[in-house]
């Protein structure tokens, strides 16, 4: 989960009621009114006031903030790079017609009038120009939430801590005479193995871009050299993390023999297919920033398009936990 100066990685807007329809035929539906302006701007504030109520909720935790920063993170790459490149292409089209022009002119010596149709458009070179500068500070931003986010995590090897905690807790339990069944036991088993094995997976690619962030900025003395290594392994433990999570998740879908799956609910299915489209969409990435020069076509527009689905699927999910119960 390393965030170098080229690694970005790691971490329901409510629908509408359905408009009720009349059972009375066409003629019986009133005539729409027009929404008169003092009630729609004395409205604004009360809606505005819900909208910041709830986004405030869903900032009033550290997982809330780095949904947040996620999808604002990569988002803003994503954007940037569009911009980046359809301005890109404005200004070269108009350098080619400028040059164009100007070889016209200096073929037609002596002719000193120029037809309006046949000077390129300024107002688009412009609106180019500005997209480009619009880029640079949606990279801008991208950058800064990235290392707010590497900030954040500092701490995350106390919870895993925790985690370990609990993981031995289970394994001395499981130790202890119970009354339950070979089969159960042998999946409780590795249920264990796969928890272990992804809390060390998680320790060190945590343990390792805590270092190399912090020799970053002058508070450890990792050379430049050990800081690359770091990275690069830290984004590689995260890469088997990813792996193990995707084998337990198609484990989970379709039970102990195919096609038969262990989700029953709606709500357990679609939570299953929220992580997986997540973890799914880590995927490649992982895998690019583990090897040298990364993944051939994997320029910025798809990490920022990749990590914008994790981004979109949690801060779905955390939009839908902070909604007003309606008791």
């Amino acid at each position: 989960m390393a965030e170098s100066t080229s690694i970005d990685p790691v971490a329901d807007l409510p629908s509408g009621e359905p408009i009720p329809s009349s059972s009375t035929g066409i003629s019986s539906v009133p005539k729409p009114q027009p929404l008169p302006l003092r009630a729609l701007l004395s409205a604004t504030p009360s809606n505005l006031d819900a909208f910041l109520a709830r986004l405030n909720k869903c900032l009033s935790t550290p997982s809330g903030i780095d949904t947040v920063l996620l999808l604002v993170c990569y988002s803003s790459k994503f954007a940037a790079h569009i911009l980046s490149h359809l301005s890109r292409s404005i200004l070269q089209r108009s350098a080619r017609e400028w040059l164009a022009l100007l070889a016209s002119l200096s073929a037609k010596t002596g002719s000193t009038v120029i037809a309006t149709a046949e000077i390129p458009s300024t107002a688009k070179t412009a609106a180019a120009a500005g997209a480009l500068s619009l880029a640079k500070k949606l990279n801008n931003l991208s950058s800064l939430t990235s290392e707010a986010r590497t900030i954040s995590r500092l701490w995350a090897l106390l919870g895993m801590y925790f985690w370990g905690r609990g993981l031995v807790a289970k394994i001395l339990a499981r130790s202890s005479p119970s009354e339950k069944s070979s089969e159960e036991k042998k999946e409780s088993k590795l249920d264990l193995l796969i928890s272990a094995t992804q809390l060390s997976l998680c320790i060190a690619l945590q343990g390792l871009e805590n270092g190399a962030f912090l020799s970053s900025k002058g508070v450890m003395s990792w050379t430049p050299a050990t800081q690359g290594w770091a990275y690069k392994w830290s984004v590689r433990c995260w890469a088997m993390y990813i792996g193990v999570e995707l084998g337990k998740l198609a484990a989970e879908r379709f039970g102990p023999s195919a096609g038969v799956t262990t989700l029953t609910t709606k709500e357990e299915k679609q939570a299953w297919r929220n992580k997986f489209a997540r973890n799914l969409a880590w995927a490649p990435l992982t895998v690019h920033w583990s090897v040298d020069g990364g993944l051939a076509g994997v320029n910025e527009g798809v990490v920022g398009l990749l990590g914008s689905i994790p981004g979109l699927i949690q801060m779905r999910e955390l939009w839908a936990s902070t909604a007003p119960s309606s008791s």
